[in-house]
């Protein structure tokens, strides 16, 4: 349709975020939508399937454009690569209904006041609002602005201020109705797809609708047998099919019914606080938060009290997390911008528990939260619509099949053109002139071809199923073959879970003291690092139990102090009642105090990198302790009190794989409210105390199948939240970089005052750094690895803030990093999101493996996600393995690649197939003759079904080589396979047809009966009688029809052989016993037919007499024909035709255009030279 539009009738939906769409709008025309409906009944009901398949054409042939304002329909466009079209009506919401109740009139103050969205999108004196509902949001038409907006949710613009002003007393019973009539309902609502419509959804796919003509066709032909075969395997398809959607339909109901049915409390302003099914809460409705475990049913900002959480759902890991509330600034910046805390540290989001639920000391005494957002706005809701609306994958195979499936159209339309030539001049009657030129797109393209492709991808998934390996989505099976990269969390995924407490190193002003071990069970002497240690946690005593961060938890049980909940009878100055008290246990001695009392908690932030609580010695004084990274902790600190060997004291643990933690402390003046202490305040000029030392082994497995990917040429890759330095250790002892090879740690600050944008970097074994601003500089590779710069002797390691100001700063540099990055850490989840999104425009086939925590993002980013936990935030993964363990990632690319090859096989095989019969068909066609209904039959169902069915048996290779099986229909080696067997059978069938009219026995006559023993064809005795057609497909027995059929039928069987592939990636075609036995039983029949000399079966397969010379003749053209087609199979197969670009290029004169090979090239050409990098300057 071009890109020129008339004004406003085209925008952006949801600029800038992951499902931008470009909207554009439209007016149905009432004369358009008349000639629609004529061509739908003169087409009988082809019209209307074209348009169900291609909604953009229905709105082009049914409407005329406009402006989005006028506009009754508006027609979507992804801005993705796939540029997927999607229609949707513009409805209308009355607000009229409100006007008797509420008396709303236009010019009532809820309705003039234009601050919010809602308010803008009233329509006006009508009082009418446009919306349209896209992928379960909703959007309204804001008059003001003329655009559309997502609505259901609060606005970002709102500083704390105004949110405690505007929202802070609930909102009133008119503002409530009206909301809750534009934003909708408060449900995540995904129903159960009834079964008639997945079953109308399935049948309706091309491939159905093409085998539905095929089966007419074949009816009318009177080709019942086949045509029955088809029906019931397509209809064991789409009941396959259809029961798996279902099944994924109830499990995804499941999941969220039980969200839209909690009961909460709502305080509304003059109406007080009313219980409340969480389908009517607004955004702007005030929450009160009473008891515990409660689950959330909407994202909500805390403003009053505090909150333990349980965030499994969104992390996959379920640890308590402590949220805080919003504090009233006067600031006019919006909330989430205010202050350096994360602001989600406010935010309770949808389907999370809340544990536990502690009202301010000074506040109004109840836990007070205000609606964020509600329905598919919240997290969870953005989950499941994840789930609902997978990212389209991108995968070069099906691109690859689909072209490939139009030169088989192609080629069956010159056919239909010859046969229509060859018919109307020999005569024909127009009706059989018209089946035969059909039958031929029947032949030429097969439509058993998606059940046969399908096959392979069942049994690799039910292989995975039996190793612990689910999926959710099929079809990346074969992507799993190509990944050529896979990135690791760390923690949970290469190493342990748990957290082991090694010891603990005090300082004082002379310095670090000798290291204090656990494992002695010697107790830790009273001091104020044993008090950081007792209280500087943010673990939570729930029915007894002690629960939090595993860290929290190691450390609070090596002081041996035990945890209480402070009754009412607790009287000390400025502690309140139920405080969380910690006390030294019975039999420790020598603690002057009787325990201590925890007033306040600024929670840990993984982009602060630290956390600080406010305590209350009892009997002593009031004091502040903050852990975190050391590097933080010390920027913290009175510079005198942190030791001058710090940073060599620190490199001492952390390349020995230690997880290092600092602490610190210092005292704080009672006279003040602990509420009325900012984070600032407390957080400055502490004394140090000290180093925590914790051990993170690795899990068994992970050297293992590091060193097998690694030997098979995958890269692996860790992207982690961890400390940089201890990244690196765990990649050296891991296996993921070897002894002998260098990392560069690459350092990136940002722009500061008159300073631009600067990068250094350093080897992480030495202490030379040379640091690079905003002139032109060089990294001399050769000088400083001394591997004479061989590709991959060296690696990059990068924290997630040098990530950040590399692409901001230098975008240019950053592929040329990312070839040789291995270690990433301190990375926030959106950053791993963007990694993986990196990688993937280098051209990397990119797989993800982690625990679920902060991963999800970027699990569903990659081509192929897998999640090691089963919480409920895997589930948006592709693939969960029940196993805890990387052992899952080789398994995977193992059956990837045996599925990969297998579709390929396939694919060739039904490709070569149609075309043995496409060409003995036309030859036959010569003289107005065909194969007939029975020999058809047998070549279709008793050879080609059960190959299709039993070839795709072999299981993986138990061995990765280090090379990947090609992932390309469409490239020299494959298509140079399939164009000469091709050539091959149409020789071998022309030299059949031609040679068979040349022998001194053959004549055009039918002979009634067979050969007669002992007899020589010359002398037989018979009548002979004009050829009479067979069935009602026009056959007619004759020697060239025989010999064709025998062909093709012999070099059917010989095909699936050479093309049943095995070693490198999947098993030997031996020990698919199934498959050889049956090709053997196959062959075994054909030789049987050839040589058996029966005249009743050679009667009903309507085949001449095969006697001695036909049979010889036949026969010596079929060995010919299987040798050519063996010579012509290393063609294929040779591993060298695709494991080296440069030979492709020499054979064929073929130019690579992917970028990660370039980028690969000027990688090395780099590491031999030097590295030249010049600052892009601030952004």
């Amino acid at each position: 349709m071009g890109d020129h539009f008339e004004k406003g009738q085209h925008a952006l939906l949801n600029e800038g975020e992951e499902n931008e769409m470009e909207i554009f709008g439209y007016r149905t025309q009432s004369c358009r939508q008349a000639l629609c409906l004529a061509g739908s009944i003169v087409s009988f009901g082809i019209l209307p399937l074209v348009f169900y398949w291609r909604p953009a054409w229905y709105v082009w042939a049914n409407c005329v454009p406009c402006s989005l304002q006028e506009a009754d329909i508006v027609l979507l466009r992804t801005t993705d690569e796939f540029q997927t079209y999607s229609s949707k009506k513009v409805a209308w919401i009355h607000l009229s209904t409100l006007s008797s109740t509420f008396g709303l009139t236009p010019d009532h103050p809820l309705i003039t006041d234009e601050e919010y969205i809602i308010n803008r999108a009233i329509r006006k004196p009508d009082l009418k609002v446009r919306c349209i509902k896209v992928q379960k949001m909703r959007y309204v038409w804001n008059n003001l602005e003329g655009q559309f907006q997502k609505i259901g949710s609060l606005e970002d613009w709102l500083s704390s201020a105004k949110i405690h002003l505007r929202f802070g007393s609930g909102l009133t019973r008119e503002e409530q109705e009206i909301r809750r009539l534009i934003c909708g309902p408060n449900t995540i609502d995904v129903e159960i797809t009834p079964i008639w419509k997945l079953l109308i959804k399935e049948v309706l796919n091309p491939f159905y609708i093409f085998q539905l003509f095929s089966v007419c066709l074949w009816f009318s032909e009177d080709y019942k047998e086949y045509a029955v075969a088809i029906i019931i395997m397509s209809i064991i398809s789409i009941a396959l099919t259809v029961y798996d959607l279902r099944e994924q339909s109830v499990k995804l109901h499941h999941l969220v019914e039980s969200h839209n049915s909690i009961t909460v409390s709502v305080c509304g302003k003059n109406a007080g606080i009313q219980e409340l099914e969480s389908r009517f809460l607004v955004p702007g409705d005030l929450l009160i938060l009473t008891g515990n475990k409660v689950q959330m049913p909407c994202d909500a900002i805390l403003i009053d009290g505090s909150c333990v959480v349980d965030e499994g759902m969104l992390t996959g890991e379920s640890i308590p997390v402590t949220k805080t509330p919003l504090l009233k600034t006067d600031s006019s910046v919006p909330w989430k911008l205010q202050g350096e805390v994360d602001y989600k540290r406010h935010i309770l989001f949808c389907g999370t528990e809340v544990i536990q639920a502690k009202a301010a000391s000074s506040g109004p005494g109840t836990v007070r939260a205000v609606v964020l957002q509600t329905g598919f706005n919240t997290a969870k809701g953005d989950l499941v619509r994840s789930i609902l609306y997978p990212k389209p994958m991108n995968f070069k195979l099906y691109r690859d099949a689909i072209r490939f499936l139009l030169c088989l159209v192609g080629t069956a339309t010159i056919g239909m053109i010859y046969t229509l030539c060859v018919y109307v001049l020999s005569g024909e009657s127009p009706e059989e002139v018209v089946k035969k030129a059909l039958d031929v797109v029947t032949i030429a393209v097969p439509p058993a071809l998606p059940a046969a492709l399908t096959t392979g991808i069942i049994y690799a998934q039910r292989r995975l199923k039996k190793r612990g390996i689910f999926c959710i989505s099929p079809q990346r099976i074969n992507v799993c073959g190509q990944l050529n990269l896979v990135c690791f969390d760390k923690t949970g995924t290469l190493t342990r879970d748990g957290l082991d407490l090694w010891g603990v190193v005090p300082c004082d002003r002379n310095g670090f003291q000798e290291v204090h071990s656990f494992a002695s069970g010697k107790a830790l002497p009273w001091g104020p690092l044993c008090a950081a240690m007792a209280s500087c946690h943010s673990l939570i005593l729930l029915n007894g139990t002690i629960q939090g961060d595993p860290l929290d938890l190691k450390m609070f049980e090596a002081t041996t102090w035990e945890m209480a909940i402070s009754g009412d009878d607790f009287h000390i100055k400025g502690v309140p009642a139920h405080a969380m008290v910690v006390k030294p246990c019975k039999t420790a001695s020598q603690v002057p105090v009787e325990g201590i009392a925890i007033l306040h908690q600024f929670p840990f932030s993984s982009a602060l990198q630290r956390m600080t609580v406010i305590v209350q010695e009892m009997g002593g004084d009031r004091l502040a302790f903050m852990k975190g990274a050391p590097e933080r902790v010390a920027g913290f600190c009175h510079p005198e009190t942190v030791p001058t060997s710090f940073v060599s004291e620190l490199q001492i643990y952390t390349t020995q794989g230690f997880r290092v933690i600092a602490l610190a402390y210092k005292k704080l003046e009672t006279d003040h409210h602990t509420t009325a202490l900012t984070r600032e305040k407390v957080e400055s000029e502490l004394i140090f105390l000290g180093l925590l030392i914790l051990e993170n082994r690795l899990k068994e497995e992970t050297k293992p199948v590091l060193e097998e990917l690694i030997s098979a040429r995958i890269r692996t890759v860790m992207i982690t939240g961890d400390n940089l330095q201890t990244a690196v250790t765990v990649a050296r002892k891991s296996g993921m970089v070897s002894e002998s090879q260098k990392i560069i740690l690459i350092e990136a600050n940002e722009t500061t005052g008159s300073s631009s944008a600067s990068i250094s970097w350093k080897l992480v074994e030495e202490k030379k750094h040379a640091a690079y601003g905003n002139q032109d500089n060089y990294i001399n590779i050769r000088e400083e690895v001394s591997d004479n710069g061989r590709e991959g002797s060296y690696h990059f390691a990068l924290s997630g803030k040098s990530f950040h100001v590399i692409t901001q700063h230098f975008s240019s540099l950053l592929p040329k990093i990312l070839i040789n990055g291995t270690i990433f850490a301190r990375m926030s989840p959106g950053q791993k999101s963007s990694l993986v999104e990196e990688f993937q425009k280098l051209d990397y086939f990119v797989g993800m493996c982690g625990d679920g925590a902060n991963d999800c993002g970027a699990l569903k980013m990659a081509h192929v996600g897998i999640s090691l936990s089963e919480q409920e935030a895997s589930v948006a993964s592709p693939f969960t393995s029940k196993t805890p363990n990387i052992e899952c990632v080789p398994h995977l690319i193992k059956e990837g690649r045996a599925a990969l090859v297998t579709s390929f096989c396939m694919f060739k095989y039904m490709a070569l197939y149609s075309m043995i019969q496409y060409v003995g068909v036309l030859l036959l066609y010569w003289e107005t003759n065909s194969l007939s209904n029975y020999q058809f039959l047998f070549q279709d169902l008793a050879i080609t079904t059960l190959i299709g069915v039993t070839m795709n048996l072999n299981g993986a290779h138990p061995k990765l080589v280090p090379f990947r099986p090609a992932g390309r229909l469409i490239s020299p080696p494959l298509l140079l396979s399939v164009i000469l067997n091709i050539l091959l059978s149409l020789a071998m069938h022309i030299v059949g047809f031609v040679l068979v009219q040349k022998q001194p026995w053959y004549s055009t006559e039918l002979y009634s009966a067979c050969t007669v023993q002992n007899q020589s064809i010359s002398k037989l005795n018979v009548s002979p009688t004009a050829p009479e057609k067979v069935g009602s497909n026009g056959a007619f027995t004759s020697f060239e029809n025989t010999t064709i059929w025998f062909l093709g039928t012999i070099n059917c069987i010989i095909v699936a052989l050479i093309f049943s592939k095995g070693k490198p990636f999947r098993q030997p075609t031996y020990t698919n016993h199934v498959f050889v036995l049956v090709l053997i039983i196959q062959l075994c029949v054909c030789i049987f037919i050839l040589f058996a000399d029966i005249p009743e079966l050679y009667k009903s397969l309507d085949t001449n007499c095969a006697s001695s010379p036909p049979a010889s003749c036949s026969a010596h053209l079929s060995c010919g024909g299987s040798t050519s087609s063996s010579c012509s199979a290393p063609i294929f197969w040779c591993p060298l035709l695709w494991r080296r670009p440069l030979l492709k290029t020499e054979l064929c004169g073929w130019q690579s255009k992917d970028v990660l090979a370039i980028n690969q090239k000027a990688s090395i050409e780099y590491g031999r030279g030097t590295w030249q990098m010049t600052p892009a300057g601030p952004h």
